[in-house]
């Protein structure tokens, strides 16, 4: 055990010392703070520089019906040709002109907006509102329907999910957050797993190729060196994944400390508003508010605890095929035939995350997350809806027994594939290895 510790610790210091693990470490809490800070930036500092649209309506039909606001002015140019108006636009007098042509028929159904630079789509999709609202209410008078009343019968639903647990307990969820939250998850597991296991299995490559594996195996067993190995870089992983929830949490408990003091409304932080506000309010904190009312619902404890079990455990079961895999191999080219099979759960797992994030409670979902192969990815994605304990459990459980198993195979692969050179393996012969005591 003695030995495995310098191993583990050689390994671990000697990965943490790298730039690429400081520049990863401190940059991922940067990304990962963004997703939260960046959409909230965005609905605090949404309104456009104000734009003054000039109004050239040959058909008459939209006479004063655009309102103008803080954000843009509507000039009518009744009488004035298009082209003297176009002109306008290029000087600079005018942002952008909006034309409707006169039509032959009844109703017009077209219209052109020029402009210098791009047309906001806000600006855009009102200006598209406003004609469709204006037609449709023509068309329901030649009908003989008062447009008053169609508009009175008009409802918006907002349909809220509960989620019911065994004991009555109810609590609101955001299914669309679930299905990113599912699979931005299942995606850093197999990332994770993808890159951490590669390192392992390249660390075992290069030092058989510099034949430096000849001096360190006179004083340790294969066995000792491929878990001081696979352990080693699974620390190194651990740390990274710790640092980057602190470094994520200070930035987040910053940011909504700032929010708290430079906008006192959203100080609620995501339940409801008791106060009045104002129209122009909602339209500029609605959204703000909706943002932290998800954020506050999600459950970060039960996310990270499993998030670090599936993944320590996914990653240590990965990593010793991985270690076996580099003892085969004197080269990254060699090891393609090797690394395909291993890699096709990881793949299956990630194409069915999303059927799994449609249909959580499906027993192709249940078994996955049973899988120990596929479990890692595909617990992960239905942990954000809410998984009964007993399945985690189950999963946890045939995790670790395969993990034994798993540890058992590579280690035999291992101890007889590190000291072989320049011979080209076929999986016939390796599995003679493991009938070998």
């Amino acid at each position: 055990m003695n030995k495995i510790g310098l191993i583990i610790k050689r390994e671990y210091l000697t990965r943490v010392r790298k730039r690429s693990f400081l520049i990863l470490t401190f940059l991922g809490p940067i990304l990962l703070a963004a997703i939260y800070i960046i959409p909230i930036m965005l609905a605090l500092n949404s309104s456009t520089d104000h734009l003054r649209v000039a109004v050239v309506d040959e058909s008459r039909w939209f006479e004063e019906r655009f309102t103008n606001n803080k954000e843009h002015t509507f000039v009518t140019m009744q009488g004035q040709p298009i082209d003297s108006v176009k002109e306008m636009v290029k000087s600079g007098v005018f942002d952008m002109a909006l034309y409707v042509p006169p039509t032959q028929l009844n109703i017009p159904s077209n219209a052109v907006v020029y402009s210098i630079r791009q047309v906001p789509m806000e600006v855009e999709n009102y200006i598209s509102s406003v004609m469709k609202k204006e037609i449709e209410d023509q068309k329901l008078m030649a009908q003989g329907v008062d447009p008053e009343i169609v508009s009175s019968v008009k409802t918006d639903v907002n349909l809220q999910i509960m989620r019911m647990d065994d004991k009555g307990n109810e609590k609101e969820t955001f299914t669309k957050v679930q299905f990113a939250l599912g699979i931005g998850l299942a995606m850093m597991v197999y990332m994770f797993i993808i890159f951490f296991g590669g390192q392992v299995m390249q660390g075992v490559a290069e030092e058989k190729n510099n034949r430096i594996i000849e001096v360190i195996i006179s004083s340790v067993k294969p066995f000792q060196l491929m878990m001081g190995k696979v352990i080693g870089v699974s620390l190194v992983a651990l740390t990274q994944f710790v640092m980057w929830i602190l470094l994520t949490g200070v930035l987040y408990v910053g940011f909504s400390a700032f929010i708290g003091i430079s906008h006192p409304d959203l100080l609620s932080a995501g339940t409801v508003m008791s106060q009045e506000i104002t129209t122009n309010d909602i339209m500029n904190n609605e959204s703000v508010q909706g943002i932290l009312q998800i954020v506050h619902s999600i459950n970060f404890g039960t996310i990270i605890g499993c998030f670090l079990i599936f993944f320590i455990l996914g990653y240590l079961l990965y990593a010793t095929l991985y270690a076996a895999i580099g003892s085969l191999v004197d080269n990254n080219t060699d090891s393609q035939q090797f690394t395909l099979p291993i890699t096709v759960p990881l793949i299956i797992a990630i194409i069915s995350s999303f059927y799994i994030v449609n249909n959580p409670d499906s027993s192709l979902a249940v078994w996955l997350s049973m899988i120990p192969f596929t479990s890692p990815i595909s617990m992960m994605v239905r942990i954000p809806f809410g998984v009964p304990i007993w399945q985690i459990v189950v999963s946890i459980l045939l995790l670790v027994g395969t993990f034994v198993l798993m540890t058992w195979i590579a280690a035999k692969i291992y101890r007889t594939g590190i000291l072989m050179y320049g011979k080209k393996l076929s999986y016939k012969e390796i599995f003679k290895w493991l009938r070998y005591k």
